[in-house]
């Protein structure tokens, strides 16, 4: 099983994955970051990466302390200032999470910060669980998905087509 809370398994994989893992170890979004928690989450790690799709890079962050997590990812220079960013602080189950989008090289950056460990985010859970179904059902039903994808549904979504479910952002998490 591949360990998604490190980006090393990156430089072995696909084009676009080897792509990333340069980006992030250029930039040192890991090593300078690391008291909270990065992992990259979404598509690229389960290969199911569409043109255009972004890194979402999920972190653990307490927003009673905002301000210092804004600060470290400024002063690390991830985000150049001529670079437009978009700062939103979406409710997420009653509680207050912090987003960034911007664009870095070649890459649509989405940035999500929540005051939980990484492991235990719904970015991650949905993805785990998405990789093992990958697995499970082979090469046709992943080319499947990516295609939803490339007609514009979103990645939970496409899976709960596929797999019949009702609700796949709630339905997913249950996968084990």
């Amino acid at each position: 099983m591949t360990d998604f809370t490190k980006i090393d398994y990156l430089k072995n994989g696909n084009e676009r994955q080897k792509r990333a893992y340069e980006l992030l170890t250029k930039h040192h979004f890991f090593e300078k970051l690391k008291a909270y928690s990065p992992i990259l989450a979404g598509t690229v790690p389960i290969e199911i990466d569409i043109e255009g799709s972004d890194l979402d890079l999920i972190f653990e962050v307490d927003l009673r302390f905002e301000e210092d997590f804004l600060d470290d990812l400024m002063f690390s220079r991830f985000i150049p200032h001529d670079v437009e960013t978009k700062v939103e602080y979406p409710v997420i189950n009653g509680e207050k999470c912090i987003t960034l989008s911007f664009m870095l090289d070649e890459f649509p950056i989405e940035i999500f910060g929540q005051n939980k460990p990484t492991t235990q985010q719904n970015a991650y859970l949905h993805m785990i669980a998405e990789h093992k179904i990958l697995q499970e059902k082979g090469e046709e039903f992943k080319q499947k998905i990516i295609e939803l994808k490339k007609q514009g549904i979103k990645t939970e979504p496409a899976f709960g087509m596929m797999l019949g479910l009702e609700n796949p952002y709630e339905d997913l998490l249950k996968f084990k």
